[in-house]
């Protein structure tokens, strides 16, 4: 399996609810950091390891967003890198506004594992 294909399925989990199927492709390890603008993130939005994720970032979509999904347009990479562009679309609960927001991710793999995760969005849109 190549990397983008890694990377590909993590989304198609991600995607059915197979929250088991994309933490088994994540390094133990892996380093996570998520937008300062992202409404339920307090802290420097750096998460380390699977369950850290799963509490700070995975737990939380639910309760800020109804109906939050991802939008992938491309995944491409080289190496050890592997990039998504899309977009997060969903309904802000606190302001009942849709959003379409612009997203991408870089991804690092390392050992067969997503090792490193960075986001870039549009927190604004997904704010407003």
């Amino acid at each position: 399996m190549t990397n983008v294909d890694l990377v590909k399925e993590a989304y198609s989990h991600f995607a059915t609810g197979n929250v088991p199927a994309v933490l088994v492709l994540f390094d133990p390890a892996i380093e996570w950091h998520e937008c300062k603008g992202m409404p339920f993130v307090k802290d420097d939005g750096i998460y380390i390891g699977p369950e850290a994720i799963v509490t700070k970032v995975f737990m939380n979509l639910p309760v800020f967003f109804d109906g939050f999904n991802i939008a992938v347009n491309e995944i491409f990479g080289a190496e050890d890198k592997v990039v998504m562009t899309g977009y997060y679309q969903g309904t802000n609960k606190a302001t009942g506004n849709s959003f379409k927001a612009n997203a991408t991710h870089v991804w690092t793999i390392k050992n067969g594992k997503l090792a490193h995760f960075f986001q870039s969005v549009d927190t604004a849109t997904v704010n407003s």
